[in-house]
């Protein structure tokens, strides 16, 4: 008998992923800028209602299985065993509603501020959360790299057609050094085929492999989600990508894609090489901590406020990567909450960035000052946000960073003790940032004349508050989701593969 999930949700994922993607496509082919305002309405449909169906994939989920749940299995190319296999787990449910979410609130950001190439503007967005949710649910091997690799593509338009003065440098460097990481990846799926003569994930989870086998298979699948995270040292492209890119796109980014790598470790490294991942802990654990000590430092010396929050994004990450490799279930369950609150957070942030843009278009930090005199409603969506960056007990911030230091001190002392020094840094350059740009007086003309949020921008930063709060508050339905699935991945880990 077929669980229930599965037959209440027959199509659901799909539905997830192929209805923004049409739309995109739809809008690509009849939209123009002489009917904007259909467009616009066209998009924010298409992505609402690949939200809608999302919602039932949350109610109708079992927190209690760590079992596949909502399956679709279709045979794609039946010669090599490559299947259409759709499915979701309590180490993906969140995320795909988390991409979903977001690309809602990247739709309403660009109403007003995007005035040419609208309809390409949103069919990209709408395309790159079609895919990104493919990538979340894809359980065959080839089928995940296609999905994976073809968000590049959108966000690549993204930046080089609507991004900053330097956009086209940002996108190629973006591009290449993503494309690269993904290269050695496509290699170890081969490998892995040829193995076990399938291409489904899971039965790649119980190939017996030798010592050496897992820890090509692990550095190839490293170099491709490292650079995705990004990990120190390849995240020097992320920085340029975020402050080139529009504000739409730096949200998506942020929010969403970096989580592509972190998921992949989830369900590729951690699982096919177990006993190479416990055998090169200490480098993962390593780079996460210079992670989130040195990128913090060169936080606190940024001038431009999208680069902060950027090299931010990469210390926040950082946490979800020590998270992973410290094999306890409190600190990969904080990892995993830690994803959906950044995604939260640093969408917000880029969303308040974007406001600050769109009225003075400039990120220069001393170009402002004494902003809560004339948008004071702002100041204080700003300030929650800026506090919940730093870590604010009672803001989703909090939660996944706490349990991940909790899980650290558990696994070594030093390690732990190391991560929540680092707090320390977050709320020092999250605050520094707030303070120059908010208080003091107004010594710029230009900030004097500004207007106050309006209701499109208050509803939108009012909406990411309350996720944020209620996150912070109340992070019982994030991590009871998250448990079963955790519990198994950390068994299966624990058990030798090696052959």
């Amino acid at each position: 008998m077929e669980p229930t999930s599965q037959v209440m949700g027959a199509g659901l994922l799909s539905a997830a992923i192929w209805i923004p993607i049409l739309t995109g496509v739809m809008l690509l082919a009849v939209g123009n800028d002489r009917r904007a305002d259909v467009v616009r309405a066209v998009a924010l449909a298409g992505s609402l209602l690949g939200l809608l169906v999302t919602l039932p994939l949350y109610l109708g989920f079992d927190p209690a299985s760590d079992q596949l749940q909502f399956v679709e299995k279709l045979p794609w190319i039946e010669r090599y065993g490559i299947s259409y296999y759709l499915g979701l787990d309590g180490l993906s449910i969140w995320l795909v509603l988390l991409t979903a979410l977001i690309t809602v609130f990247v739709v309403i950001a660009g109403w007003r501020v995007i005035t040419e190439r609208v309809a390409q503007y949103m069919a990209a967005f709408l395309i790159l959360s079609g895919l990104m949710v493919g990538v979340f649910s894809a359980m065959d091997g080839l089928l995940f790299y296609v999905f994976f690799e073809a968000t590049l593509l959108p966000m690549y338009i993204i930046i080089g057609v609507w991004g900053g003065p330097n956009r086209v440098y940002a996108a190629f460097k973006f591009f290449l050094y993503t494309l690269l990481g993904s290269l050695l990846t496509l290699v170890a799926l081969i490998y892995l085929y040829a193995q076990s003569g399938s291409f489904e994930i899971q039965a790649w989870h119980e190939l017996p492999l030798t010592m050496r086998e897992q820890t090509l298979l692990f550095i190839a699948f490293l170099l491709a989600f490292a650079v995705k995270v990004p990990m120190w040292p390849v995240h020097t492209w992320l920085p340029d990508a975020h402050v080139e890119a529009p504000t739409g796109g730096s949200v998506v980014l942020a929010a969403v894609m970096l989580k592509l790598g972190a998921y992949g470790f989830l369900r590729f490294s951690l699982p096919i090489a177990p006993d190479a991942s416990h055998e090169l802990s200490w480098l993962m654990i390593a780079l996460s901590l210079i992670a989130v000590i040195y990128i913090g430092l060169v936080a606190l010396v940024q001038t431009d406020m999208k680069k902060l929050v950027a090299y931010s994004s990469i210390a926040h990450m950082g946490y979800v990567i020590l998270g992973f490799f410290i094999f306890n279930q409190l600190g990969m369950q904080g990892a995993i909450v830690q994803m959906i609150s950044h995604g939260f957070i640093s969408g917000a942030m880029f969303l308040c960035i974007g406001v600050l843009y769109d009225r003075m278009h400039s990120r220069n930090i001393e170009d402002y000052g004494g902003v809560v005199n004339t948008m004071p409603r702002f100041a204080a969506l700003f300030m929650l946000f800026s506090m919940a960056n730093s870590g604010l007990p009672a803001t989703s911030g909090f939660v996944g960073e706490f349990m991940v230091i909790l899980g650290a001190v558990q696994y070594n002392f030093w390690i732990g003790f190391a991560a929540a020094t680092t707090l320390i840094l977050g709320a020092a350059y999250s605050l520094w940032m707030y303070k120059r740009v908010v208080f003091g007086e107004v010594a710029n003309p230009e900030v004097a004349g500004l207007k106050d949020v309006d209701r499109r921008e208050f509803w939108m930063l009012m909406a990411m508050a309350a996720l944020v709060l209620y996150m912070g508050l109340y992070p019982k339905p994030f991590t009871d989701v998250t448990d079963a699935s955790v519990e198994a991945l950390l068994q299966h880990v624990s058990q030798t593969k090696i052959k």
